[in-house]
């Protein structure tokens, strides 16, 4: 497929309230509406126990499936102008439940930059306090995971036997980059 020049008109062929699908030139892709991107949370909790990480899982209608995952959510859904780190701490809430003394932002990623041109900010989560069950909010019926590190690819390789979707965001924790710096 040709990549169009850059001054080559964007035509919005459908909107809705969360997703708008765009054609420029020949390439058809979808963004978020609004402006608006996702935080993503590595949250990583150590105790006497060892390190785990805080993981989510919920039904995905696209996929028709319950799908593991790190927690996240929409930032500047709600409030124009949010910033990650406000909407990071909020769906660490909600989700799982958890609170975290530290934020550390890791950068800004693109999910499946070949068709979506969504972005999301991770944000790695640590010092985490329980302060409630977490589940989401209207309805989500999130379960929250709390996984030993050294046991998570054991841990992913069941919940893909159970017919779990997992999120490509796992692999950061399959390959440890991240996990391994302090």
């Amino acid at each position: 497929m040709p990549i169009p020049s850059p001054d080559t008109p964007i035509e919005t062929r459908w909107e809705g309230r969360f997703i708008t699908v765009k054609q420029q030139g020949t390439w058809e892709y979808v963004s978020r509406s609004r402006g608006i991107h996702a935080a993503v949370i590595l949250a990583i909790d150590e105790d006497a126990d060892g390190r785990h990480v805080i993981l989510v899982e919920q039904y995905r209608v696209p996929l028709k499936v319950r799908c593991l995952e790190l927690p996240a959510g929409l930032v500047g859904d709600d409030v124009s102008g949010e910033a990650a780190e406000i909407a990071a701490e909020r769906e660490l809430e909600e989700e799982t439940g958890y609170r975290a003394a530290n934020w550390r932002v890791v950068g800004e990623f693109y999910s499946s930059p070949g068709m979506v041109s969504e972005s999301f900010t991770l944000l790695h989560a640590t010092g985490l306090i329980k302060v409630g069950d977490g589940g989401g909010v209207d309805g989500e019926d999130i379960t929250v995971h709390r996984v030993a590190l050294d046991k998570i690819e054991d841990f992913v390789a069941a919940k893909r036997a159970e017919g779990c979707g997992i999120d490509v965001r796992i692999a950061t924790l399959l390959v440890g980059g991240l996990i391994a710096r302090p």
